[in-house]
């Protein structure tokens, strides 16, 4: 008798305990609810949001009581927020028209136009980013305005400057003329040597950076045709990626070539950001060391159309590599996936245009990624690169009320993600379409 009573009361105690909806709370009715990307959606559930928090989880329309908000979804597709694991918010332009921009607007306009990308990129149903690298700082800034509820955009996790070597990829001073290299001295981002690269690390923490961001090759839009090789030792990304992980940052690499991807992984990067000339080493360093692999092939939707409104719109060097881009684009993918390389999502938005971030669910389900895959690539996996997977990702109890709601069905078709009718964000609705 008492081993029946200490058996029940057990069971009692492992059961869920469901507490009715509550006044002020949110009831939201899902018709279709993918809560956990990479198991089975459910029919016909309840979401509970209280305090800006997923509180539950229910299966059944539940009633809202009086005084709570009912958003009725019944006929739409729920599922996470969404994540861009790469994106630079501050400028939508590129080529020759960047740079002349960079010259004739200022840190206020970027800081504006930074504002108004973060928007559209919210409203296409991405309530997390990871912005690696701008050249003012105007996304430090912006993530913290987001945070004290100043401005209107997604979770900003931030690395400050890219860091690269003296004439590497992030070195700006690339292409310009002897006097306005001179003007432009030497950048804070730059590093030459083990003690130079310590440095530049520690000043953007000291910035305020949640990631490091680094290039250990040379890129494709780098003004200087110096190709996508390694182009910086193993003792200074060493020193860079020890750095930043004793401050407990992760690092994110920039690198195109197989010889600097394979640099970067032996150092210890948590992601490779492109990797497009990724060879069965540096598969096999993936899997050995569980880094991320950051495709960014909607890239390549930018170029095109760039080149088709101004076929002179990037300098000779530059569109050489380009047009090498657009050729072998999606290939590493289909090399990395049947690998078992962990995937994160991310676009390079602003190479490719900000507020289409979903266009890259197209290239990456073509290039070798199930529907489910592309879309557990930008929750759960995006929210493990970025360290976020106890707070987004999967709409679970606990976690932030991030979800959006689609009209078709994007396991079946990925392309509905192009079309999100539906935002919320920490419980709050940014976008809601009849």
């Amino acid at each position: 008798m008492r081993l029946l009573l200490a058996v029940s009361t057990a069971m009692l105690v492992a059961a869920p305990a469901f507490a009715d909806p509550q006044a002020g709370d949110t009831v939201i009715h899902a018709g279709t609810l993918l809560d956990r990307p990479g198991q089975a959606p459910r029919r016909n559930a309840t979401i509970v949001v209280r305090a800006g928090k997923v509180a539950e989880v229910r299966d059944g329309f539940v009633a809202a009581p009086t005084g709570a908000r009912l958003i009725d979804l019944k006929d739409r597709y729920v599922l996470p927020g969404l994540i861009d694991s790469h994106v630079h918010l501050e400028s939508d332009r590129a080529g020759k028209d960047g740079l002349l921009a960079s010259f004739t607007e200022g840190v206020p306009m970027h800081a504006y136009e930074a504002a108004w990308n973060a928007r559209k990129t919210l409203n296409a149903g991405f309530t997390t980013v990871r912005n690696l690298g701008d050249g003012s700082g105007v996304t430090l800034a912006l993530r913290d305005a987001i945070r004290q509820g100043w401005a209107v955009g997604p979770r900003i996790v931030d690395a400050g400057m890219s860091i690269s070597t003296t004439s590497g990829h992030m070195d700006e001073r690339l292409g310009l003329n002897d006097d306005l290299r001179e003007h432009a001295g030497s950048p804070e981002n730059l590093c030459d040597g083990v003690e130079s690269c310590r440095h530049a690390v520690r000043i953007q923490i000291g910035r305020g950076a949640d990631v490091i961001k680094i290039a250990t090759t040379g890129g494709v839009n780098s003004r200087i045709g110096a190709g996508l090789g390694k182009q910086m030792f193993d003792d200074e990304a060493k020193a860079i990626v020890e750095t930043a992980h004793m401050y407990g940052k992760k690092v994110a690499v920039h690198a195109h070539g197989a010889d600097g991807i394979a640099l970067a992984l032996a150092a210890g990067a948590d992601s490779i950001e492109h990797g497009t000339l990724m060879d069965d080493a540096d598969i096999a360093a993936f899997r050995k060391t569980g880094a991320y692999y950051v495709p960014t092939l909607s890239t390549v939707n930018g170029y095109l159309e760039r080149i088709a409104a101004d076929p002179n719109a990037y300098e000779p060097a530059v569109r050489a590599k380009i047009d090498w881009r657009i050729s072998i684009t999606g290939k590493a993918l289909e090399k990395a996936v049947p690998a078992g390389v962990k995937i994160a999502f991310g676009t390079d938005a602003g190479v490719s245009k900000h507020g289409r971030n979903a266009d890259e669910f197209e290239w990456l389900v073509k290039h070798g990624l199930t529907p489910m895959g592309a879309i557990q690539a930008a929750t759960v996996n995006a929210a493990d690169l970025l360290g976020l997977k106890d707070e987004v990702g999967s709409i679970e109890p606990g976690k932030a009320a991030d979800l959006i709601a689609v009209a078709g069905d994007p396991l079946a078709d990925v392309k509905v993600l192009k079309t999100v009718g539906f935002v919320m964000k920490g419980g709050e609705v940014f976008k809601q379409e009849d």
